[in-house]
């Protein structure tokens, strides 16, 4: 289900969206890469195809500025005999994605594996090297957990900004106190002396700068050395600025014309302690728009109850291979995906597929990891573990379309890419307006006016703008079942204007039945129903097994030469006689007259059945109506798609009266009948013509075209694996209320992002002029550079905040949702093994 062409992992440095940016740009220069996104939220980069060097990958990052993080694992490795053997391991091991270099250490029967953090999993090295004829496991405690991390990049984003703040505090006492609080410059003048008071806050300051806030000039002064300056560059060069004005007060003011010695130091202080403070908060918020994937892997137990040698003992999810046994009680959580061996139960499977009804489980049934087992205790054999289950390709889908990024941020990323350098140019250009233009002091007021325009025009906010928005959007998506296999379907499928869907197994249940059979004349209906049985029972289509199951009770004769003819039907010989079952185009093809029970045929297309004709040596025998039941959801999904504005179609196989009489029934503004699968593209492009960007819903392979042929592909869950593999968008189950709560998720989100790039864009164009001194001449009004610092701060936090306001989604419909006529729910279907 989930991609696996390309890799994701962790980038570092990446402090504003213009690092992400060129990082990106780097990602993209390296030969063999031909695709790289670097997403500044999560910190994390995506490149296509997975298998490139990672060396390569690692250096380019380097050279850049921006290195990718790194991980080391240890694994355990049994049957290591000599060198030979130490070879093959590490060429297992450096042969998969992600893995930078490798070193088995036979006395202790380890290998220490470093990888490029995020881009490998320690269970699939180790099934590499299993495969290589050396059974090997993960040793705990050796990888890096992403929660981990990210508590701790939160905690340490606290812990500096406490100490700045410690620091900070009596230095904005002293000075900002003397200005404000009456008697307060007397007191220090009496009791410090100003000139030992300023000195008091050189030390602080001086602290401040080179303690929690040595990060800023460890990445910005490279940075800005290499000719590309970043967020950080920024705030280095204006609490440099600041802070070296000040010293020069302090220390050495003949220097400095008389009238302009004052010191500086608390807003050199109070900038660093602010944007620090916004890290703080934007962590934190961070933090949270990954709150979906941490469900997602909060689902897996830790441990499980495996069957070895006869004994079951708890063994860590990273052991469990394929064809262990596994033990679990009621009320436990399923580790990995299986097959039932003994044991009859109820699953909760909500968590997966969305739908809230248990599912019954017994011998020979599939389990799937992550969800709950009910009051009956169960045994299963693991048939999928590691990144092979539902519940992990789930999260790398998730994880995956979390970092993609939209068209809607192509104008975004071309600000960035020129803003730092631009605000650079913009802050020396204020500070010589204010040399030459600005009343005494003038160097004082450009150095506050220059000092303000570096900090307030921070682009954080630009690059924060789209990536939050699309973590959370996708993130609450995946917890209401549908899941963005690619993250710019979000906005593809908000332009949508057309949906349509296919009729079988989409927006009918996909298990037809046979209601009649009109007979010709002479023909004997069990004998025609045995030879058409046989011929069917050759067949995987729908209607056919139909067909088969309604001759479940005789004994049905050999087949030979059976041919399906796609689009049309099937020819077989049975015993002896010609067969020919299928549409009418078929008989026709065939030169067979289907006028004797045409008005029959006509009846029960009628009546939104699906007619098939069936012939014997060349004569028409019989005509079958089946009947495929619309799921109950069809129809509240389809009146909700109307009620948005959209038009809603049909594209399927079966004839025009069939297909319009369950059109009506459902409300469908338009109907393309008898449409071969090879048709369904050109369908979907002739819609397109006439009504603009088209959504196509479906879940067969004969869907495939279609869905890669639309804006957007939505493929139903429960389908094939051609559907799920094309499809932009995924539904856990087989309710098309899917479908609505995938475009109202797209819907929002995009509103959610524009929102933020207003903001963003607003703010960077109304404060760089106002910290730049424009209202100066009409109000007097200059920007503080500490109000600067703290706006800035602000403008992420708001972005973030904003963003988040997507975790509290409702589905716009809930699973299960009744039918407009009243029709109960369908019972939750059964979760695909292969998705």
């Amino acid at each position: 289900m989930a991609s696996t062409d390309r890799m994701t992992f962790e980038v570092q440095g990446l402090s504003c969206a213009g690092c992400a940016g060129r990082a990106e740009r780097a990602l993209g220069a390296v030969p063999g890469i031909r695709d790289a996104t670097v997403n500044f939220a999560n910190r994390t980069a995506q490149v296509a195809p997975a298998d490139i060097d990672p060396r390569a990958v690692s250096e380019a990052l380097d050279e850049a500025g921006y290195p990718a993080a790194e991980d080391t694992v240890t694994l355990r490795i049994e049957g290591m005999h000599c060198a030979s053997c130490i070879g093959k391991v590490e060429q297992a091991l450096t042969a998969m994605p992600g893995v930078l270099d490798a070193s088995v250490n036979l006395a202790a029967e380890t290998a220490k594996v470093r990888i490029l953090s995020g881009a490998a999993d320690p269970a699939e090295l180790a099934r590499a090297v299993t495969d290589a004829g050396y059974p090997a496991h993960p040793e705990s405690g050796g990888t890096r957990d992403r929660a981990e991390t990210r508590q701790a990049e939160i905690a340490g984003a606290r812990r500096s900004m406490l100490i700045a703040a410690a620091l900070t505090l009596p230095v904005f006492v002293m000075e900002m106190g003397s200005h404000f609080i009456p008697g307060m410059a007397e007191l220090i003048d009496d009791t410090l002396g100003r000139r030992n008071g300023w000195f008091i806050q050189f030390v602080l300051t001086t602290l401040v700068l080179a303690w929690p806030g040595r990060g800023f000039f460890a990445v910005g002064g490279p940075a800005l050395l290499r000719g590309a300056p970043d967020m950080n560059s920024l705030v280095a060069m204006g609490t440099s600025a600041a802070w070296l004005y000040s010293t020069v007060a302090l220390f050495a003011p003949a220097l400095l014309p008389e009238g302009t010695r004052a010191v500086y130091f608390e807003a050199a202080a109070v900038i660093v302690t602010l944007i620090l403070l916004g890290r703080w908060l934007e962590a934190r918020a961070k933090g949270r728009t990954g709150a979906a994937i941490q469900k997602l892997v909060g689902l897996q137990p830790r441990t499980a109850r495996v069957e070895r040698d006869g004994t079951v003992g708890e063994r860590p999810l990273d052991e469990i291979v394929v064809g262990d046994i596994i033990h679990v009680r009621p009320g436990e959580k399923i580790a990995v995906d299986g097959e039932v061996t003994g044991g009859r139960s109820y699953v909760d499977e909500s968590m997966i597929s969305g739908e809230p009804v248990p599912v019954a489980k017994a011998e020979g049934d599939t389990v799937v990891g992550g969800t709950i087992n009910g009051e009956g205790a169960l045994t299963f054999r693991a048939t999928k573990v590691g990144r092979d289950t539902v519940l992990a390709q789930i999260i790398e889908m998730v994880e995956q379309a979390q970092g993609a990024k939209l068209p809607v941020q192509a104008l975004a990323d071309r600000v960035v890419a020129v803003f730092v350098p631009a605000v650079i140019a913009a802050a020396l250009a204020t500070v010589i307006a204010w040399l030459i233009f600005g009343p005494a002091p003038a160097l004082t007021f450009a150095l506050v006016a220059g000092v303000s325009v570096l900090i307030v025009a921070c682009p954080c906010a630009m690059g924060l703008a789209t990536p939050t928005s699309i973590m959370v959007g996708t993130g609450r998506a995946a917890e209401m079942g549908v899941l963005f296999r690619k993250g710019d379907a979000l906005q593809r499928l908000d332009g949508a204007r057309l949906v349509a869907f296919d009729k079988t197994g989409t927006l009918t249940e996909g298990a037809p039945r046979v209601t009649d059979i009109a007979m010709a004349e002479g023909a004997d209906r069990d004998d025609v129903l045995r030879l058409v049985a046989a011929a069917e029972s050759k067949s995987e289509h729908p209607l056919a097994r139909a067909i088969a199951a309604e001759a479940a009770d005789m004994t049905l004769p050999d087949v030979t030469a059976f041919k399906a003819i796609t689009g049309h039907g099937l020819s077989a010989q049975v015993d002896g006689h010609e067969i020919r079952v299928g549409a009418r185009r078929l008989m026709a093809d065939e030169g067979i007259d289907t006028a004797p029970l045409s008005d029959r045929a006509q009846s029960f297309a009628a009546g939104g059945q699906t007619p098939v004709f069936a012939a014997v040596d060349g004569a028409l025998v019989a005509v079958f109506a089946i009947a495929d039941p619309v799921k109950p959801s069809s129809a509240d999904a389809i009146a909700a798609l109307r009620a948005s504005g959209r038009e809603v179609a049909m594209i399927t196989g079966d004839t025009e009266a069939t297909a319009h009489a369950i059109a009506r029934q459902l409300g469908i503004d338009h109907v393309r009948a008898e449409v071969p699968p090879e048709g369904k593209a050109k369908a979907v492009r002739r819609l397109r013509d006439g009504a603009g960007a088209i959504t196509f819903v479906g879940d067969g392979i004969n869907d495939a075209p279609a869905l890669a042929e639309a804006d957007s592909g939505v493929a139903v869950g429960t389908g094939t694996d051609v559907a799920i593999e094309t499809a932009d968008v995924v539904l856990m189950s087989g309710d098309l209320g899917g479908v609505v709560n995938a475009l109202d998720v797209s819907r929002r989100t995009m509103r959610n992002i524009r929102q933020n790039l207003f903001w963003a864009f607003a703010y960077n164009t109304a404060l760089i002029p106002v910290a730049a001194g424009v209202l100066y001449p009409v109000s007097g009004t200059l920007l503080s550079p500490m109000l600067a610092a703290g706006a800035m701060a602000l403008s992420s936090v708001f972005v973030l905040g904003n963003a988040l306001r997507l975790r509290r989604l409702a589905p716009a419909m809930a699973p299960g949702a009744d039918a407009p006529d009243g029709a109960a729910p369908a019972a939750a279907p059964r979760l695909k093994e292969a998705t």
